[in-house]
């Protein structure tokens, strides 16, 4: 599963670890994430995220 990178502040998003804190359990792919998640770091909307290298 691919990781994404926040455009703003840098932090990843994997896959592997979610973001259960905020109801995306792990395991969970970067496409099945809820359109209104936002960046557990800097709020930054989902949009803003890009697949990382």
């Amino acid at each position: 599963m691919d990781k994404y990178e926040c455009s703003v502040c840098g932090y990843i998003y994997d896959p592997a670890d979610g973001d259960p804190d905020n109801g995306v359990p792990a395991g969970t792919k970067f496409e099945d994430v809820p359109d209104d998640w936002t960046c557990p770091v800097c709020g930054a909307e989902k949009d803003q995220f890009e697949k990382a290298a």
